[in-house]
């Protein structure tokens, strides 16, 4: 068959989050305004700036992944298990038809598990490389969250990590997705999984990209500017001394002072559409096309940063055959950054803004937090109970809309709004080292 010329449609999906482990779940949640974020509690936040994060409380693996021997597992090898057995489940992959079929999987992850490398460093230190534990040594490289869960739940196929910072959940999507055209793979789990722990939490706090993070000491490592920071060379933030200014990771908000950052898992069953419906498997959705664009200047030069998010956008589209006044909703990276919601809001009227309506658009970071690697297919997951149901989650806490933002192209409130019959979407990823993504997702169709 031609390259590319095969459709893939999502059969399934698995989701560990701070809002729910379910599709429905998660989606009501959003659509009801609530928020993960929570006083930290699994570690010290002392010292961090931001003491809040979006963890998901209460994780028992025994209730997803049964009574086996859970050791090789670190928290996020885990997290990522239990999403893949969910979504296993829900796409109606038996453990017999994985023994007789190849499935793959495609984890997308920003760091897999900062806290396990450094607990091995920190180990290997202090006591001496003898007492460094070789389980923790093979749960420091980035691929080993995906290798666990392939040996976990037989999963013979293509093996992959997307490592592509906070874009890296939707690169991994459209990367299966791309196996799946070409005729190299028929079915893949893809999605990302990242979890929370003291040094990423305290790595993005020096960063300066936590909420309400000061000025005065964070985004200036070593004495260089850090990427992405929200913060300009002389250290103020948004044009203006924010350290009094409190915790605010709204989203688009003119109030907007960095984000917190969130956990969790999710993963999308793609199939070959051909091969699902000789199994007779209901199709969710389709992936209709990707689109990607890097920003050199890591978000420090406004044009390259908005130049980057345009091309993602507008090469998902074409990749998809769509127009823009197609589209009729759109799921935003935006996290309450700074700089990297200007320049997306910006991107957005570039694609948008001579479009006759508005784009109704959302921001689940503004209750998920910033999940970094999980991030994309926390929001493939959330737009598929949107496209199914036409509930569009609002952005919590949004009140006074950035007045340098254009309005005109895009359409965001704090409240859910009921669509009618949201057809296709367009989802984005942006991240702090430059890389972005988009991806579209066209509505079930009655035929393959």
């Amino acid at each position: 068959m031609e390259l590319k010329s095969r459709k893939v449609v999502i059969t399934g999906a698995g989701v560990v989050s701070s809002l729910g482990d379910s599709p429905g779940a998660l989606h009501s949640a959003l659509c009801a305004g609530r928020s993960g974020a929570r006083p930290i509690e699994s570690f010290s936040a002392e010292g961090v700036g931001c003491p809040m994060g979006a963890a998901v409380e209460d994780f028992v693996p025994q209730s997803y992944l049964g009574d086996r021997n859970l050791r090789p597992l670190n928290r996020i090898a885990q997290l990522t298990a239990a999403a893949a057995q969910l979504a296993l489940e829900s796409s109606g992959w038996s453990d017999a038809m994985r023994r007789e079929r190849e499935v793959g999987l495609a984890l997308g992850a920003m760091f897999c598990s900062v806290k396990t490398i450094a607990e091995f460093d920190r180990r290997a230190l202090t006591a001496g490389p003898a007492y460094a534990s070789p389980m923790d040594f093979a749960n420091t490289v980035i691929s080993a969250a995906a290798g666990q869960a392939a040996i976990w739940h037989n999963l013979r196929g293509v093996n992959s990590t997307i490592a592509t910072g906070a874009a890296s959940g939707l690169q991994a999507i459209a990367y299966a997705a791309d196996l799946i055209r070409s005729g190299r793979a028929t079915a893949l789990l893809a999605g990302g999984a990242e979890e929370i722990c003291f040094e990423s939490v305290f790595g993005f706090y020096r960063a300066g990209l936590l909420c309400g993070s000061d000025p005065s000491s964070r985004g200036r490592a070593n004495g260089h500017a850090t990427f992405y920071s929200g913060y300009d060379k002389e250290g103020r933030h948004n044009g203006a001394d924010h350290r009094d200014a409190g915790h605010f990771p709204i989203p688009f908000d003119a109030r907007r002072n960095g984000f917190v950052l969130g956990e969790g898992a999710a993963l999308l069953m793609l199939e070959d559409a051909r091969t699902a419906a000789a199994r007779g498997a209901r199709a969710l959705a389709e992936v209709r096309g990707h689109g990607g664009g890097f920003d050199c200047s890591r978000g420090w030069d406004t044009g390259h940063a908005v130049a980057a998010i345009t091309r993602a956008m507008r090469q998902a589209m074409d990749d998809a055959r769509l127009l823009p006044d197609e589209i009729d909703c759109l799921s935003a990276s935006a996290n309450g950054g700074v700089a990297g919601d200007r320049h997306e809001a910006l991107a957005i009227e570039a694609v948008f803004g001579q479009r006759e309506e508005p784009l109704p658009s959302t921001a689940i970071k503004s209750m998920l937090g910033e999940m970094l690697g999980a991030s994309g297919g926390l929001q493939a997951v959330a737009m598929l109970e949107t496209m199914r149901d036409g509930r569009l989650p609002g952005i919590r806490g949004l009140e006074q809309f950035d007045k340098d933002f254009p309005r005109h192209a895009i359409s965001v409130c704090r409240q859910w709004r009921q669509l009618q019959r949201p057809r296709h979407a367009l989802l984005n990823a942006v991240g702090f080292d430059g890389h972005c993504c988009s991806l579209a997702l066209t509505a079930r169709a009655e035929e393959f």
